[in-house]
């Protein structure tokens, strides 16, 4: 469905004291619940774009908050997770596109460039788009048997047919992460960006689509680039 910001609010039409009708409102209408949704299919529809607007305003909260240091990186990771997630459920029960989402945000004017970056954009937590998640505990090893796992999971998915962006879009991440934990990678390796690229372009898209032929291909060869450099630069 596409997304229509009514010309006139619900409440206009009730006036200064009246009905709209214009007739004055009796002793008893003034009691009276005004019904903003005609059924409870377009209550329900208010209900999801409430939640929407709620979890947009929340996301720009928490990246300032993450801007500012006031919020550590695994804490931020974590809820940062939890809410691109609902961000997801909300956009499919709405069958609206990232341009609708946009729509919606500039109508209500919601100022949340941050939000909007994290939820239209990049799909994931800065901590995965840029690195920065800290665990002195991390065991090097293990990060790198973990990141050739889920680059080796990945590439053999896509070989098996599995292109559907919700099939694909939780293994990029798994290799999003994993690289952003491997600190030994030097800030030339460029496994990193063609990761983050394919997880913005994932992210626009419906979780029901299907990668093309062309972007299976294309995809593949990325990782498999990305895979080959990783191992030169742990071995460099």
């Amino acid at each position: 469905m596409s997304y229509r910001a009514p010309s006139v609010s619900p409440l206009d039409s009730i006036g200064d004291g009246g009905h709209a009708s214009g007739e004055p409102l009796s002793p008893l209408d003034i009691h009276r619940p005004v019904k903003l949704a005609k059924s409870s299919k377009e209550r329900r529809l208010m209900d999801t774009q409430a939640d929407l607007f709620s979890v947009i305003k929340t996301v720009e909260q928490l990246e300032r908050a993450y801007m500012r240091d006031s919020i550590s990186s695994n804490e931020y990771e974590a809820q940062c997770t939890k809410l691109i997630a609902q961000f997801k459920t909300i956009r499919d029960a709405l069958n609206w596109t990232n341009a609708q989402m946009q729509e919606f945000a500039g109508v209500h004017n919601m100022y949340c460039p941050a939000a909007l970056h994290r939820l239209l954009g990049t799909g994931v937590p800065a901590t995965v788009e840029h690195g920065g998640t800290t665990d002195g505990d991390l065991n090097e090893a293990k990060v790198i048997a973990e990141a050739v796992q889920h680059f080796i999971t990945a590439m053999d998915s896509l070989k098996l047919n599995m292109i559907a962006v919700d099939e694909v879009y939780p293994l990029l991440n798994d290799v999003a992460e994993s690289l952003n934990r491997a600190l030994k990678l030097p800030p030339t390796y460029d496994g990193k960006d063609k990761v983050r690229k394919w997880l913005g372009t994932l992210n626009a898209m419906k979780a029901t689509d299907n990668l093309s032929d062309e972007q299976v291909r294309q995809l593949l060869f990325d990782l498999e680039s990305a895979y080959s450099s990783f191992h030169r630069c742990l071995e460099g």
